[in-house]
């Protein structure tokens, strides 16, 4: 009964009613969000198609599927669904695995079975409810994956960008680098240097005018270098070269999942939906932070599998939850999933409608507004620090980082949380036998001395959070929850006095949790560390980054001056 109550209740976490119900509640917001994003979303699906090796038309499907799909059955309600580099990559990486024969040619019909497959997979994880175990992994792990991804989306992009053939991996754009430096395409850089120009000056332009505001640079940059190239007839790649070929000569195409092959996709589609987990419930935390909104995780692996399933049949990119496109529609006032329905009917309006405008398009341009993605994945959040981080945080970072780039995305992660859970075995066995419970108290209840002076303590918006022992990758989850409990209130006090030590992922999750609050109206004031402690929020400069004003050395003598302000 017990596991029928639990699978029920599974069910009832997926259904997209919520998602239904709040369609009309923002129509106005939502319809110009989403055209919006969908304006955005069109440079860099089609960007990342080229990277996938699909083409750019599977980019757009891919875009689509995510979009009124994803939209429609996801967990975070202003999440938008689409190709993403991280997803792009890994499916990149197996097609030079899948060739038809010995024609050496890309062989579609796997590829997007192992995208349908995918999908099949992450609607039965679901089902599992154990999506949540995402804030679980590490930092050092998400931020040398971020970092990875960055790198190997600006490498692959290196012949493109100069009007040569994409390499298949990262060893032979080494391995051919001086044959492309000698061999460079000029009239491709007519095209790829204004293109890139005008993406890092775009903010400072678009600042002097509202209505320059509202242009994404991605769309001036890909409007700027597709007219540059028309206008001067240049002799380089565009689109419309591969839109020639067997796969894209139909903006329509039907792909029947080959289910006598699924023992030799199963492997990849595990991969596919891994990734997908981790890259879509990543962009939903920070959605999370932006809005103050919880998203549901597993509805979101649920969307995202009924998402992967539809981009497999339409012979569209694999999907995930993308970062830069959900805060572009927060930004732009999406409240509800009807913004992510909007973006992806946009996008279907432009590829049915405009299909010779996107043949027209330079690879060239791509490859530039994919350099300028590639920098903005980059984890600056943690480069800063890198001399500053303990050894082993240093390590799980830069193996991920180069096993992303060198093998395999997935390997690069199973190997980082491997190492991470192995160095991190003792606190772990120690949370998990004294199962510690973060509490929090009103202040008049709280073990402070408040004098006096202070006669009516529950009148004081003050509340006191008491975190206890490790704060790492294995505890931030429930320090998180356990927060998040709080009541509404002017000022909360943490007192770090039990905390036995803290590590990056630790610290970031804290600063996330301080940041959060002050975007709701409440000052958070860190307080009590232990040296051991206090040494590592100095050395990672957490401190700095929350204010000095809002850290102190001992609260107990400074708290009748908090309890005036």
């Amino acid at each position: 009964m017990k596991i029928l109550s639990y699978f029920l209740d599974g069910l009832r976490e997926i259904s997209p009613k919520k998602n239904i119900h709040s369609l009309l509640s923002n129509l106005k917001g939502d319809i110009l969000a989403g055209i919006t994003v969908g304006i955005i979303a069109l440079p860099l699906a089609l960007a990342f198609g080229e990277i996938s090796q699909l083409g750019p038309i599977a980019g757009i499907w891919g875009a689509i599927a995510g979009g009124i799909i994803g939209g429609l059955f996801g967990g975070c309600l202003v999440g938008v669904s689409g190709p993403t580099a991280p997803k792009a990559a890994q499916i990149a990486a197996y097609m030079s695995f899948f060739v038809v024969g010995t024609t050496n040619e890309p062989d579609f019909i796997a590829a997007f079975s192992i995208i349908f497959l995918s999908g099949l997979i992450l609607v039965l994880i679901s089902l599992l409810r154990i999506s949540h175990l995402i804030h679980y992994t590490p930092y050092p792990v998400m931020a040398g994956f971020m970092c990875g991804i960055g790198t190997l989306v600006i490498l692959t992009q290196l012949n493109a960008f100069i009007g040569l053939s994409v390499e298949k991996n990262i060893p032979d754009v080494f391995k051919n680098l001086n044959y492309s430096i000698n061999n460079f395409h000029a009239e491709a850089l007519y095209v790829s240097l204004p293109s890139l120009i005008i993406l890092f000056l775009w903010p400072k332009i678009s600042n002097t005018s509202k209505t320059l505001s509202k242009i994404p640079s991605p769309f001036i940059a890909l409007i700027i270098g597709t007219c540059i190239a028309q206008f001067f007839n240049l002799d380089i790649p565009y689109i419309g070269d591969k839109m020639g070929s067997d796969m894209t000569n139909k903006v329509f195409s039907l792909y029947v999942p080959d289910f006598n092959r699924t023992l030799e996709f199963i492997g990849p589609a595990f991969a596919l939906a891994g990734l997908a987990i981790l890259d879509s419930l990543l962009s939903c935390k920070v959605a999370d932070n932006i809005t103050g909104k919880r998203h549901s995780s597993d509805r979101e692996t649920f969307g995202q599998g009924m998402a992967n399933m539809a981009a497999g049949l339409f012979g569209g990119v694999t999907t995930a939850t993308a970062t830069m496109r959900t805060v572009a529609n927060i930004k732009f006032g999406a409240k509800t999933p009807m913004a992510s329905i909007v973006h992806g009917l946009t996008l279907l309006a432009f590829l049915l409608g405009l299909s010779s405008f996107v043949a027209a398009i330079p690879t060239a341009c791509l490859a530039a507004i994919l350099f300028k993605v590639g920098i903005e994945i980059l984890d600056y959040r943690i480069l800063p620090l890198l001399k500053k981080l303990p050894i082993k945080d240093l390590l799980i970072f830069s193996v991920v980082l180069f096993v992303t780039v060198y093998q395999d995305l997935m390997i690069a992660i199973f190997i980082g949380i491997t190492f991470a859970i192995i160095t991190s075995s003792k606190e772990l066995i120690n949370i998990i036998k004294t199962k510690m419970v973060h509490k929090f108290y009103q202040i008049g209840n709280s073990s402070f001395d408040l004098g006096l002076t202070i006669k009516n303590t529950e009148d004081l918006s003050i509340h006191v959070f008491v975190p206890k022992g490790p704060l790492f990758f294995g505890s931030v989850e429930p320090l998180r929850n356990d927060f998040n409990l709080i009541p509404k209130t002017e000022t909360i006090i943490i007192d770090m006095r039990d905390v036995t030590m803290i590590d990056i992922t630790g610290l970031f999750s804290l600063e996330d949790i301080i940041k959060s609050s002050n975007l709701n109206g409440t000052k958070v004031i860190v307080s009590n560390a232990t040296k051991a402690v206090k040494d590592t929020l100095i050395k990672l400069e957490f401190i700095k980054r929350i204010g000095n004003e809002n850290y102190y050395e001992s609260i107990d003598n400074d708290i009748l001056e908090i309890t005036k302000n």
